[in-house]
């Protein structure tokens, strides 16, 4: 006879590892370990959608004045102020445990074995399938926004944000380059200054592998430095300019990106993971479907990747070795 406790020790085990399977998830893959970082990742409460503050032009309300001079009243200020509008997004995975799988580990601690080995196996499968979506141009159907999309490179005509790039060309990534030709320091530093502005500059750099291990074989031994608090989550990787250097194997398998390698200059300062403060990597209880010899739940995420900035943003692509 199947543990009568099966439902309750199934759901108590499950909430407890939430807090675990979010870690893992977020700690598998670089873009989305920076993402969790700092600044970078927060939770919001709910609205129809998720909204950015954006300042789109400069104000004009602005100048030198002397002595009782009149300053003029209706300068475009409040009119420049603007906002990118994202909707919410859902990401789900699934644990779920067969009859025959219950009867056989009726105990309480094959229980909790059994349900480990389950949500550990659906732990990888969200962790693969939320990066390549985090990564990729948001075009799969219900799909989050992804980097291609924020930096606006495979498609400048998508409104991101809910704002029209075609007219709104300050809403454009600050730098995309696409000339077929060799990665050279020259040609990184030239994407990396035409993003910054004063002291706000990129920080981090993402790429696949052929052009990461290209820029370390253009670096001296006595250059070659690391960001430590990414070393001790794992990940190799170098600095260039201040700014952290990951690869990401998933790149040539996110939707949107051909087979030109690929390298990204981002400034989280105007990036954001947002999730929902009250479903993020939240479990439904355990329910047994009326035409299925199982129990099953979802492990649960609302939220969207955001951007408040995409000129600070920018790309160059068709690289060689």
């Amino acid at each position: 006879m199947a543990n009568p406790n099966f439902d309750t020790i199934l759901s108590t085990t499950l909430f407890n590892y939430q807090k675990t399977l979010e870690d893992n998830i977020f700690k598998a893959n670089p873009f989305m370990y920076w993402l969790q970082r700092g600044d970078r990742f927060r939770k919001e409460d709910g609205g129809a959608k998720i909204v950015e503050p954006l300042m789109g032009t400069k104000a004009t309300g602005v100048g030198p004045y002397a002595g009782y001079a009149t300053l003029p009243a209706g300068d475009s200020q409040t009119t420049n102020l603007t906002a990118a509008e994202y909707p919410w997004r859902q990401f789900y995975g699934t644990v779920a445990i067969s009859g025959i799988e219950e009867a056989k580990n009726s105990g309480g601690n094959r229980v909790v074995s059994l349900l480990d080995s389950k949500v550990k196996q659906a732990e990888m499968s969200m962790t693969e399938s939320m990066d390549l979506m985090l990564l990729g141009d948001g075009s799969a159907t219900d799909a989050w926004w992804g980097l291609i999309a924020l930096v606006n490179t495979a498609n400048p005509s998508v409104n991101f944000g809910n704002i029209d790039r075609t007219t709104d060309t300050w809403w454009q990534a600050g730098y995309n380059n696409a000339t077929a030709e060799a990665l050279t320091l020259s040609r990184m530093t030239t994407a990396y200054n035409t993003v910054s502005k004063g002291n706000d500059h990129p920080d981090l750099v993402l790429t696949e592998q052929v052009l990461y291990e290209a820029y370390e074989a253009l670096l001296q031994p006595q250059q070659r430095f690391s960001d430590s608090e990414a070393a001790d989550g794992g990940f190799q990787n170098l600095l260039f300019k201040g700014a952290t250097m990951f690869y990401d194997e998933n790149f040539p398998s996110a939707t949107g990106y051909a087979s030109a390698s690929h390298m990204y200059f981002l400034n989280s300062n105007y990036i954001s993971l947002v999730g929902h403060k009250d479903v993020w990597f939240t479990n439904t209880p355990f329910v047994r479907p009326s035409n299925q010899d199982a129990r099953i739940a979802q492990i649960l995420a609302y939220g969207q990747l955001t951007a408040s900035n995409c000129k600070r943003q920018g790309r160059i692509i068709a690289k060689s070795a």
